[in-house]
């Protein structure tokens, strides 16, 4: 890309290559899964000829076709709920304190 560009037409050069490269995945990740480690890949695994991160996917969870609940999320491949999960309240990776609790995504909510 030349330097000598518009900031205009770089944004829309690099918007274009962007979906260009997500379109190329979608459709041939399943025969080139190294097409989703590219960096706009939304993620690096290939579920159903789309690229995704089983480790965040709610629809992938841990691994292709492993759905989550409605109320669950997807923590590092595992479905967890954030209501009530003391390792995950409210978010993935929200640890409540030792001896602590979540409830209704609040840790130690009285």
């Amino acid at each position: 890309m030349p330097s000598s560009m518009s900031p205009l037409l770089r944004f829309l050069f690099t918007l274009i290559a962007t979906a260009a490269s997500r379109v190329l995945a979608a459709v041939m990740c399943n025969k080139f899964p190294q097409l989703c480690r590219v960096k706009s890949s939304p993620g690096p695994d290939c579920c159903k000829k789309a690229c995704t991160n089983v480790k965040n996917d709610r629809k992938n969870c841990g691994a292709c076709g492993h759905k989550c609940r409605a109320y669950e999320i997807c923590c590092k491949g595992n479905c967890v709920n954030p209501m009530f999960d003391k390792k995950n309240c409210s978010g993935c990776g929200i640890k409540c304190k030792k001896g602590g609790y979540c409830l209704y995504g609040m840790c130690d909510y009285a």
